[in-house]
């Protein structure tokens, strides 16, 4: 019995030293240079006031009970169930995980126990922390231990007690907050880095929904009351304190608690980090004078942009270290939730994941792998998505190019082609090389479709910003990194950053080396930017832009051979800006950024890894130059991708000049001319005679380009629903049935659910079919010349009635 005693009770702190332990602490947060950025507020000061029960809204009191304690106010401060499970645990030779702590342990434990005692895990210390709490509770009534825990909580984002979560999250003092803020803070007490409502609202909302349903349960609010509550809407602000680069230092915060745990809340730590403060500054500069040149346009016709948020990354592209992190142009203006960290948050990221795409076409170990001469055709084009409808992308503008090679479909942001690459290399070949390089958000998607490649998931700027590091570096992830080095108030060293061994190789560093080329290559974008645009930097760098829908997200990342930044421009609650794409948005801050902090130093340019070879080719097909092809261009290739087919774009025919038709037996030697066509694949040919591309002779093609892919049927698109219309004759609600031929065809049939609709002798193949209600199958038979039959794959597509709105009765 004396060793039990004398095991629960030596060295058990007094409850004396209470207020000893209610200072917070001291902890500094400096940047790369040694500039102060933050330093923990004292108690009895800033926003960390200490407030007294009174003062604190009754929903917060209660959303905190129900949550944490909801016995709080009937126990006599120890939680005899905890205990006991604690104690069959040990006797069992587990470690105590948890014990159910009530309030006043939780206050005991984090006032009166030292780090240690805090972070040991065990019986004794769960009998140690309980013990304390029986004192606690007859040296202080309830009302006092609860508004000690709700002073003392940390509520993450450098917020400590119930006024400094008001103050940092919704930018009010803690008497003025609703129930639906009330329920949010409250949630985030158990794990404020996981539920934090600036990095993570889902979450965050999730969180609050669960306590406002415990206060339900415990009779605090009607099922209704807590209903409307989660609707509720929540604006986000901060009040005003000494602190540069908040959003950062947050971030830096965030890091410290999960690493250590102990240290961070007792003694202080000094904290050295990666960020350039100077930058930072930059950064912020940059970022508001496009936003207010976005919104205030001098140039006649242009309205305003809507452009209210904006966010900019910095990284080292060796090492990992974030240079730069602004979460908004204004970390305390509630009107832009400016509290919100658009680093860190998840959005669309348009077309800045392509480069991947083609990265991962292009990887050599496939059996056949893209290069930039790859020849795609941007026209209209069918898919069928995972969920088996039709999706046809269209470009920016739709403007369709026709036939295009890799280079000029990357550099000028063409999306077409990306669609038709991704579906030649695969879903989950892309998603595993973003995992790879940082991206894992992509990868938590299962809904994810093709509409990937052109933004149809969700990022954070600061994975991204890492995953483009690939490119820059040689194909190596790198891990973002934001502290330099950890001591303790004695000085001790805690931890300090070792530059990483470039180990993981996640792409070919060829491939690689050839996408940086594309993104920095001026002539190639011309198309879809034009001369002189925001990309061009004044040095070597390559970048890449990203628009969505409406408007709602602007993107760049870009890089020189030593730095790379990711610019995202749009709002936080997700309204749409007004006619703003990633050139005029987001790459205008980048452009200004780049030259701004690079001004001085030397113009690097990118390093050409071994195993790169140059070679000719056409440059309509990107095959091999033949003596018809009047275009050619030097390619680069990784070793061992050089095409070896001629090209097959340009045919060379012989002409009968007073006819213009293909030359015969008959045709005089002064009436032969010898003519180059370009023959188009039969997808194209539609492009084609828009464009005014003359086709050669009908009956002089017998080199088809896409001669092996056999008979398809091209038009109706595969899954697609047609209406027919109440208004209009139905003679004239017809559907165009189109294929693309085999050399040699004789005569098309089309088949409609099994039965025959009519046969064409000759090309284009064109059939006009009455739109019929129903579910229906398309065929196509054709008839070749040595006697065989060819059948394309059935498409399925569906006719049903148009209903105008005003007819659609019932309907909410």
């Amino acid at each position: 019995m004396v060793f039990v005693i004398f095991w629960l009770f030596a060295d058990l702190p007094s409850i004396d030293r209470l207020q000893a332990g209610l200072a917070l602490p001291s902890t500094r947060i400096y940047d790369r240079n040694g500039q102060l950025l933050y330093e923990i507020l004292p108690p009895e000061g800033g926003r960390n006031t200490a407030l007294g029960l009174d003062e604190i809204p009754p929903h917060c009191v209660q959303a905190t009970i129900a949550t944490e304690d909801a016995n709080f106010y009937n126990h006599p401060g120890v939680d005899i169930a905890g205990i006991a499970r604690a104690l069959w645990i040990n006797l069992r030779g587990g470690e105590v995980l948890a014990g159910g702590s009530t309030i006043t342990q939780q206050v005991a434990k984090n006032l009166l126990l030292d780090p240690e005692q805090r972070a040991e895990r065990s019986l004794r210390r769960k009998l140690r922390e309980s013990i304390l709490a029986i004192r606690l509770q007859n040296a202080y009534s309830k009302d006092d231990v609860l508004a000690l825990y709700l002073n003392q909580s940390y509520f993450g984002n450098l917020a400590y007690g119930i006024e400094g979560a008001a103050r940092a999250y919704f930018g009010k003092s803690a008497p003025e907050l609703s129930l639906a803020e009330c329920a949010l803070l409250a949630g985030l007490i158990q794990a404020p880095a996981v539920y934090d409502p600036l990095t993570n609202l889902t979450a965050a909302k999730a969180r609050q929904a669960v306590v406002l349903d415990l206060m339900a349960q415990n009779g605090y609010l009607s099922t209704a009351e807590a209903e409307t509550a989660k609707q509720d809407e929540l604006q986000f602000a901060a009040t005003p304190f000494p602190i540069s680069a908040p959003h950062f230092v947050m971030a830096v915060w965030t890091q410290l608690q999960r690493e250590f745990p102990e240290q961070v809340y007792t003694g202080g730590l000094e904290v050295v980090t990666t960020v350039d403060l100077n930058w930072q500054r930059i950064a912020q500069d940059i970022i508001r004078q496009q936003l207010y040149r976005l919104n205030n346009p001098v140039v006649a016709g242009r309205v305003p942009a809507n452009a209210r948020n904006a966010a900019l990354v910095a990284l080292d592209p060796y090492t990992g270290q974030v240079l730069t992190m602004l979460g908004s142009p204004d970390y305390f203006d509630e009107t832009i939730d400016g509290a919100v960290n658009a680093a860190l948050a998840m959005r669309q990221p348009g077309s800045a994941l392509k480069p991947f795409t083609y990265a991962a076409a292009m990887n050599p170990t496939r059996d056949k792998p893209w290069t930039a001469a790859t020849m795609v055709l941007d026209v209209e084009t069918p898919f069928i998505t995972r969920r088996l409808e039709s999706y046809t992308p269209a470009n920016f503008g739709l403007v369709e190019h026709g036939p295009v090679l890799v280079r000029e479909a990357l550099a000028s942001s063409m999306n077409i082609p990306a669609v038709v690459a991704l579906q030649d290399v695969g879903l989950p070949a892309l998603v595993s090389l973003l995992n790879n390089a940082g991206v894992s958000t992509l990868a938590e998607n299962t809904g994810a479709d093709l509409a990937i490649t052109l933004g149809g998931g969700e990022v954070r700027l600061l994975d991204l910003t890492q995953a483009y590091s690939i490119f820059a570096n040689g194909g190596y992830r790198v891990q973002p990194s934001l502290i330099l080095k950890v001591s303790d108030h004695s000085g001790q060293v805690l931890y300090e950053w070792k530059p990483p061994r470039l180990e993981t190789r996640v792409l070919d560093e060829r491939v690689a080396y050839i996408i940086t080329n594309i993104l920095s290559d001026d002539t190639a974008r011309l198309a879809g930017f034009g001369r002189n645009s925001a990309l061009n930097i004044g040095r070597p760098a390559a970048a890449k832009t990203g628009t969505t829908t409406d408007f709602r997200d602007n993107w760049i990342v870009g890089y020189t051979p030593n730095l790379v930044v990711g610019v995202w421009v749009g709002n936080a609650d997700n309204t749409p800006m007004t006619n703003v794409t990633g050139v005029s948005g987001a790459a205008p801050a980048w452009n200004a950024f780049m030259r701004r902090v690079l001004l001085g130093q030397p113009k690097l340019t990118f390093t050409e890894p071994p195993g790169i070879v140059r070679h000719d080719v056409c440059a309509l097909s990107g095959r091999l130059p033949t003596p018809a092809c009047p275009y050619r261009k030097t390619e680069l290739f990784v070793e061992g991708t050089v095409p070896t087919e001629p090209d097959n774009l340009y045919q060379t025919f012989t002409i009968n000049k007073q006819t213009g038709r293909l030359a015969d037996d008959s045709t005089p030697p002064e009436d032969r001319v010898q003519r180059v066509y370009v023959v188009l694949p039969q997808e194209a040919r539609d492009w084609g005679i828009r464009n005014g591309i003359e086709p050669p002779p009908a009956a002089a093609v017998t080199r088809l380009p896409d001669a092996d892919v056999g008979l398809r049927l091209l038009e109706p698109d595969p899954y697609t629903v047609f209406q027919l219309s109440p208004i209009t004759p139905l003679e004239t609600q017809r559907l165009r049935l189109t294929v693309g031929t085999p050399p040699d065809t004789l005569a098309v049939t089309y088949l409609m659910d099994g039965q025959e609709l009519g046969t064409v002798q000759a090309a284009p193949w064109v059939l006009w079919w009455p739109l019929e209600l129903g579910e229906h199958e398309l065929v196509a038979r054709a008839q070749m010349a040595d006697g065989t039959t060819q059948t394309s794959e059935a498409i399925p597509f569906r006719v049903t009635t148009y209903v105008p709105p005003e007819m659609r009765f019932g309907e909410q």
